[in-house]
């Protein structure tokens, strides 16, 4: 039986809880902000399940295939890139009495977990209702610390961590991934006005400006993910880094909004997550 995780809900900004990004074309320009529309990087999420339940693993891989051939997977993503209407989930209380799937996750991801209310929203959360469901479950999702989410599947508090999680070789110790479930990349946050990219056309020319900067130079990222690893260097993912100084955010939003305030120079997140947040600070532009 999972204990119950001792970290209140994290604050999310209101604008990372705009259900429907990318519904619209992002602004690129016509706001504070844009996201320079070249992928710096590739890989692939996955669930990360205790390792302590191998059935547990299984069948998450069962039903991950599962909702790819049956056209659940593409149903939800289009609640969030298309034109469907994203669907609240709810969390059960936690109760160890009860049959219950514990899912970690860090709410503050738009379009993958986020929260309106007392309801969880994003691709993941749909994803972990239709889960549990599978599992014959009570859903119940703890919401953390991005980097609490490994960690606390790998202490058994929880089940699975569902948090647009990279599969990565140091999060291996903590948890078993799934399967991949969905591909990503790193994308880069200026601000608007910002011309210093307008010449590039690939990672690489994006890096060659980066790599001319120094440690005066600032780049938010999300604490804990693939974002803060390319900007300082990660040896196990290739990552040389660059000489700026890494400045970490609890999410995104916070990282852009210090942006937009002059204390930093630049944000490498995640792309959806990007283009969701440049077009909700836009719009309150």
């Amino acid at each position: 039986m999972k204990k119950l995780l001792a970290i209140g809900l994290m604050i999310v900004l209101s604008v990372t809880a705009l259900a429907g990004c990318g519904k619209d074309k992002a602004v690129n320009g016509n706001g504070a902000v844009k996201v320079i529309d070249i992928e710096l990087t590739d890989e692939e999420y996955a669930f990360g399940v205790d390792k302590t339940q191998p059935e547990l693993l299984e069948s998450v891989n069962a039903f991950i295939k599962e909702i790819q051939e049956n056209g659940t997977f593409d149903a939800i993503c289009n609640n969030y890139f298309g034109d469907g209407t994203p669907v609240a989930v709810t969390s059960a209380a936690y109760d160890e009495s009860k049959d219950q799937l514990v899912v970690a996750t860090n709410a503050a991801f738009e379009p993958f977990e986020y929260t309106q209310g007392d309801s969880y929203y994003g691709i993941d959360m749909e994803i972990a209702k239709a889960l549990a469901d599978y599992l014959g479950k009570e859903l119940v999702i703890q919401n953390m610390e991005f980097d609490a989410v490994c960690l606390s599947v790998g202490q058994q508090k929880c089940d699975v961590a569902m948090a647009g999680l990279t599969i990565k070789p140091d999060r291996e110790e903590y948890v078993n991934f799934s399967v991949p479930y969905y591909s990503a990349s790193q994308k880069l946050i200026v601000l608007s006005e910002n011309t210093e990219f307008d010449g590039c056309t690939d990672a690489a020319s994006v890096e060659a400006v980066l790599q001319t900067k120094d440690s005066s130079v600032k780049v938010g990222v999300q604490n804990g993910t693939t974002g803060q690893f390319y900007s300082e260097g990660d040896a196990d993912w290739g990552f040389d880094g660059f000489p700026v100084q890494t400045v970490g955010y609890k999410n995104g939003s916070l990282a852009v909004q210090d942006l937009i305030n002059g204390n930093i120079q630049y944000v490498i997140i995640d792309s959806a997550p990007a283009a969701c947040i440049t077009e909700a600070i836009n719009k309150m532009q």
